[in-house]
Parts: C-alpha cells; sequence; structure tokens
C-alpha cells in the first residue's frame, strides 16, 4: 500500500513535468525577465551535467513544479538547515516558481524548504511581501535576510512546490527554529504531515 502511493506520487511530478516540457516547448512567448513572465531565469549548473542553461530538457528537469499539498499525504517535515549551497529543509532559498496560470511564466522568489521530496528535489512553501486577503491562507512570518529590503514575508499555506537541487538560485539564510516550528505546526494541522524521523 505504501509502495503504491510513493509510486502514483513519483508518477505525478512525473506528469506534472512533461506537462510543463509540453508547454515551454509549446509556447511562444519571448524570453523575458523572472519577474515580468518568459522563460525560467538560468540556474546555476550542476557539478556533473554537461548540459548547458538554455537546454529545454535541462531547465525542465529541474525547474520548480506546483504540487497539490492533498495529494501528498506521506510528506515529513524536517529541519536540517546546512550552508552548503544545496536546499535543506529548515532553509529561505530563491527559485523560479511558476505562476499558477501554469503557461510558462513566473518569478524568482523565495521559497521555504519544509522537506526532502527525492534525492534531487525538497519540499518547499512559497514566501511573499505582501498580505493577501483572497481566501487562501497566509501565515505571518516576519522579516529576515531573505528579503534585502528587510520587508516583513508570509508563508502561503496554501501552495506546495517540489524544488530541484539544481533549480535554486540561491541559498538566503536559515530559518530559526522557532519560526520553522510555527509554520511547521500550520501545516501539520492543515494536512496532516509528520515530521520526520
Amino acid at each position: 500500500m505504501a509502495r503504491s502511493g510513493i509510486l502514483k506520487q513519483l508518477l505525478d511530478v512525473g506528469v506534472q513535468i512533461l506537462g510543463a516540457v509540453l508547454k515551454s516547448s509549446s509556447a511562444k512567448t519571448p524570453s523575458g525577465s523572472a519577474t515580468t513572465g518568459g522563460t525560467p531565469p538560468r540556474t546555476r549548473p550542476t557539478r556533473t551535467t554537461t548540459r548547458k542553461p538554455g537546454d529545454d530538457i535541462w531547465s525542465a528537469s529541474t525547474q520548480t513544479v506546483e504540487l497539490d499539498p492533498r495529494g501528498v499525504p506521506d510528506l515529513r517535515l524536517a529541519y536540517a538547515p546546512h550552508p552548503d549551497r544545496d536546499p535543506d529543509a529548515g532553509e529561505v532559498v530563491w527559485t523560479w516558481v511558476p505562476y499558477a496560470e501554469n503557461d510558462g511564466r513566473g518569478k524568482d522568489r523565495p521559497v521555504l524548504v519544509i522537506g526532502r521530496h527525492t534525492a534531487d528535489r525538497v519540499y518547499a512553501v512559497k514566501l511573499t511581501s505582501k498580505e493577501k486577503e483572497d481566501g487562501r491562507e497566509f501565515l505571518p512570518l516576519g522579516s529576515g535576510p531573505w528579503d534585502s529590503k528587510g520587508r516583513p514575508s508570509w508563508v502561503d499555506l496554501d501552495q506546495l512546490y517540489s524544488v530541484h537541487v539544481d533549480g535554486m538560485r540561491r541559498e538566503a539564510s536559515a530559518l530559526d527554529l522557532d519560526r520553522f516550528a510555527r509554520v511547521a505546526q500550520q501545516l501539520q494541522r492543515r494536512y496532516g504531515w509528520k515530521a520526520a524521523d
């Protein structure tokens, strides 16, 4: 039973990535900056790949993918920040996040890593500097070094992302344990996710 759940999760992520690849290859939009739309910004190259940024397969396989949080019942929340240029649970990192329309546009933004997804992907929730009132649930987080202007941030509790380690633009900072625990508590209440062993 648990094995079929993991297989279904992997298949769902594969389908989402394939859909994003197909959309990006059929989109005829001009390339633009990350904040105005267009294609995802270049990410840092991997240590082992010979593909170059700009290759469709390279950017599609490492792009950030939105997941339905209710479809990920086995997510394990963890706190293990480590300043090593890789996204670790408990860290705020910057990545290119697709817009909800899933039309190839998106924005470079901070996300809070909340747990491990696969060997080369992590789960993350989006941060925003604008308080929203559109019916979605946001948790006030306060300010931190991830925002160069020192603006307060909110965690979007309604959206979950799978971030590839090579899709991370930069490692901003580790969130302190107290604030991470508040986020984890709200996610546990909302989705039933448990803490990692």
